[in-house]
């Protein structure tokens, strides 16, 4: 088990990661932030509604599924979000270098990290 620092210093070891948080996707806001490069209380909330809509088509469609991640590929960078299975209400929002990153690597990472996670 792993707790909030200790998961997002996990998330910054691999290569190209340039900076994790984790965020309630019920208010947007950010539980735990590390690294910079992109302003993480701006993205949290934008995300969050990026995760909410795609629970909400989930549920219009009647997918009895859940959510692994979501990948958002940019020009130079990465966003992972997964939603903590554990934990109702947050996910991990991970942003990579695209060109120093392993993307199998990083979604391996994030998985790792988000199931010994502790709040």
């Amino acid at each position: 088990m792993a707790n909030l620092n200790e998961s997002l210093q996990d998330l910054m070891t691999l290569d190209g990661a340039m900076c994790a948080a984790v965020v309630d996707y019920h208010s947007g806001m950010l539980l735990g932030s590390i690294g910079a490069g992109v302003d993480l209380e701006l993205a949290a909330a934008g995300n969050t509604e990026v995760v909410r809509a795609k629970m909400k088509t989930m549920q219009s469609l009647g997918l009895n599924d859940s959510i692994e991640d979501i990948l958002i590929t940019l020009g130079k960078q990465y966003h992972i979000l997964r939603p903590a299975e554990k934990i109702n209400g947050i996910f991990i929002y991970y942003v990579l270098d695209n060109g120093r990153a392993n993307l199998a690597l990083a979604r391996r990472k994030v998985s790792d990290v988000e199931s010994r996670f502790v709040m």
